[in-house]
Formats: C-alpha cells, sequence, structure tokens
C-alpha cells in the first residue's frame, strides 16, 4: 500500500504530464496555425505578382483579390493563436 507522501508524488506527476501535452499541444498549433498561412500567403502573392508581371494592365483587378486572400489567410493564422489562448 502507498504512504500518502507516495500517492502526492504520483499525483503531481499525472498533473506534470498533462501540462506537457497541453504545452506541446500550444506549440504543435502555433507550429502548423503559423507556417500554413504564411505558404499560402506567400502563394497568393507571388501568383498575382507573376500575373501582373505578364499582363501589368490587369494590376488594379489583380490588387482587391489578392489583398483579400493574403487577409483571409492571415485570418487562419489568428484563429490558431486564439486556439492556443483557449487550450
Amino acid at each position: 500500500m502507498a504512504h500518502s507522501s507516495e500517492l502526492v508524488l504520483i499525483e503531481k506527476g499525472q498533473n506534470m504530464e498533462v501540462e506537457v501535452v497541453k504545452i506541446v499541444a500550444k506549440a504543435a498549433t502555433m507550429a502548423l496555425g503559423g507556417i500554413f498561412p504564411a505558404l499560402a500567403i506567400g502563394k497568393i502573392v507571388s501568383k498575382a505578382m507573376e500575373a501582373i508581371g505578364r499582363n501589368p494592365e490587369a494590376g488594379d483587378k489583380l490588387f482587391v483579390p489578392m489583398l483579400l486572400g493574403a487577409a483571409f489567410s492571415e485570418a487562419i493564422a489568428i484563429y490558431a493563436l486564439v486556439v492556443v489562448f483557449t487550450l
């Protein structure tokens, strides 16, 4: 039979494992929530610049959709940040 001091150590160890899992989950959420929107924004802007380079007159038509796409991609990163704060 375990003494009360041993039970306290076991409970603290289990709490520590739960905290480690939470920290790893937060880190993974921020890593994935930051990497993929960054790649999406980079691709959106590079393709818009490529299109403008091919047809400079289309710059005005491409600018607003490019900004909207970048803003929506950035919103995903912000959602990831919110998720991390709620974990």
